[in-house]
C-alpha cells in the first residue's frame, strides 16, 4: 500500500528548515557587514588611507600617522607616529632628544605583523625604556619585506633629514637573503644589480590567484566576525586531527626560501636571479655600506640573528645565518646577539614549542614570541654597556673598538619578565 502524500509534509518541514537556516545565515551576514563598516573600525582616524606606502628613497614603508587597522591571518589595530614608525599612539616624534635613542630596524618580525605595537618585542623593550629612571628612548623603524638594501637605504634617509640617534640595532632575518637575491634591482644604484631590474607580478609565494585574493581581503575587510569564526573553527579542527603542525614545518623552509641555511637542501628555485650565494653576497655589500654610513658618524651598530620555526625544527644550531652575521660584526659592529640557544632553549623546554612562540600557520612571531624575544634581547639593550657612541650630529670620525659578542642566551626566561 502506498501514500502519495505522506512525504509531502516531510519535505515542505525540510525546506521551511533549509530557508530559515540560509534567512538567519543572511541576516547575520548583513549585521557583520554593518558592525564591520561602522562599529568595528570607530577607533580609525585614517580614513581611507592604505597602511603601507611606497617610497621613494627606500621603496616602501608604512604611512605616517595612521590609525587604523591592518589585517594578516587577522585584523589587528595598527598605529604609526610622524616618522612613519610603528608606535602606541600616532604622536609627533622630534628629530632630536636628550634622552638616549635607539633604532630598531628589521623585517615584518620586528615590525611585528599581526600585534598591535605594546604587545611586540619592539613595544615591550620601548616600555622598559620608558620606565627607567635614564630613560631610553626606542624607535622602531622595520617593515615588512625590508632587507639590507633598505635598512642601508632608510637609515641613510634619516640621517640627512636630521633624525637623531644614537645606537642602531639591526634584527638580521633570515629572510634577508632571498630579499636580496630576488628583489629591488630597480633602485640599486649598482650597475651589475641594476641591470636585472624588469617589472614583476605577484611575489613568488603568493600563488592564489588574483581573484581570489581580492575576494580574500573583501571577505576579511568586511565580515570581521564572520572570518574570525571561520578560522577559529579551522585552526580548531587541525589542532584536534593533529595534521597542521607536522605538515606545516615541512612545508616552512620554502617559503621565502628560508631553508638555505639547511645543508643539503636545494633552495634555487626559490632564488632567482642571483642565487643564494650571490644574495649573500649582496646582503653584506649592503649592510658594509650601512656599517659605513654609521661608522661616519659615530654611531654603533648592533645585529641580532634569531631563527625561525625552519631552523628550530632542523635543528640548524649552528647555522650559517649566525656565522655570516657574526664574522661581519667582527670588523664592523659594537656587539652581536645570537638568540639562536635561547628559542633552542625554548624548543627543548616545551614540546609545543611552535604553537607558543610562532603563530599558528605561520613562521612569525606569536604574543609568547615576541615575550621571549624581549628578554632575550632586553638584558643587552636596556643595559649601559651598549649605550655609547655620541650619535647623529657629531660628524667626529669614531675609533673603532673590539666587537662585544656577547655569550649565548640559553634561558631566556632567566631574562627578566615583560610585564
Amino acid at each position: 500500500m502506498t501514500f502519495p502524500n505522506a512525504k509531502s509534509p516531510l519535505i515542505s518541514r525540510a525546506l521551511r528548515a533549509i530557508a530559515l537556516v540560509f534567512y538567519c545565515i543572511a541576516l547575520f551576514l548583513v549585521f557583520d557587514l554593518i558592525y564591520s563598516n561602522f562599529l568595528y573600525a570607530t577607533p580609525s582616524h585614517s580614513g581611507d588611507r592604505p597602511a603601507r606606502t611606497a617610497d621613494a628613497h627606500f621603496d616602501h614603508g608604512l604611512a605616517a600617522n595612521f590609525d587604523g587597522y591592518d589585517t594578516w591571518s587577522r585584523r589587528y589595530r595598527l598605529v604609526t607616529n610622524s616618522l612613519g614608525f610603528k608606535d602606541a599612539a600616532a604622536r609627533t616624534v622630534p628629530l632630536t632628544s636628550d634622552r638616549h635613542r635607539i633604532l630598531l630596524i628589521g623585517d615584518s618580525f620586528t615590525e611585528g605583523i599581526e600585534f598591535p605595537f605594546e604587545e611586540t618585542f619592539a613595544g615591550l623593550l620601548y616600555r622598559a625604556g620608558e620606565q627607567r629612571e635614564d630613560k631610553i628612548e626606542f624607535l622602531n623603524a622595520a617593515v615588512a619585506s625590508y632587507s639590507p638594501f633598505v635598512y642601508h637605504r632608510k637609515i641613510k634617509h634619516l640621517v640627512e633629514i636630521g633624525l637623531h640617534f644614537d645606537e642602531v640595532v639591526v634584527f638580521s632575518d633570515i629572510s634577508d637573503v632571498n630579499d636580496e637575491a630576488t628583489k629591488y634591482f630597480c633602485s640599486d644604484d649598482d650597475p651589475q644589480y641594476r641591470a636585472y631590474c624588469r617589472s614583476t607580478g605577484p611575489a613568488p609565494d603568493d600563488k592564489s590567484p588574483a581573484t581570489w585574493r581580492g575576494f580574500g581581503r573583501f571577505w576579511e575587510s568586511n565580515f570581521v566576525v564572520s572570518d574570525g569564526v571561520q578560522k577559529t573553527i579551522r585552526d580548531k579542527i587541525d589542532a584536534l586531527r593533529g595534521r597542521d603542525i607536522d605538515k606545516l614545518l615541512k612545508v616552512f623552509p620554502y617559503v621565502a626560501g628560508s631553508g638555505w641555511t639547511i645543508p643539503n637542501l636545494d633552495m634555487k628555485i626559490f632564488f632567482p636571479p642571483l642565487g643564494v650565494e650571490g644574495g649573500i653576497a649582496r646582503s653584506l655589500k649592503n649592510m658594509q655600506a650601512l656599517a659605513d654610513v654609521l661608522a661616519a658618524r659615530g654611531i654603533p651598530l648592533t645585529i641580532v640573528v634569531y631563527p625561525w620555526p625552519t631552523q628550530l625544527a632542523s635543528e640548524d644550531r649552528n647555522s650559517r645565518q649566525v656565522a655570516i652575521w657574526k664574522e661581519f660584526c667582527s670588523k664592523n659592529c659594537k656587539a652581536f646577539i645570537n638568540l639562536f640557544p635561547a628559542f633552542f632553549a625554548e624548543k627543548d623546554a616545551h614540546a609545543d614549542w611552535y604553537t607558543r612562540l610562532f603563530i599558528r600557520g605561520d613562521v612569525h612571531f606569536s604574543a609568547e614570541g615576541h615575550r621571549a624575544m624581549f628578554r632575550a634581547v632586553a638584558k643587552y639593550l636596556l643595559s649601559t654597556g651598549l649605550r655609547s657612541g655620541r650619535g647623529v650630529g657629531d660628524r667626529r670620525q669614531s675609533v673603532k673598538a673590539p666587537t662585544t659578542t656577547y655569550p649565548d642566551v640559553r634561558n631566556s626566561g632567566d631574562l627578566g619578565n615583560a610585564n
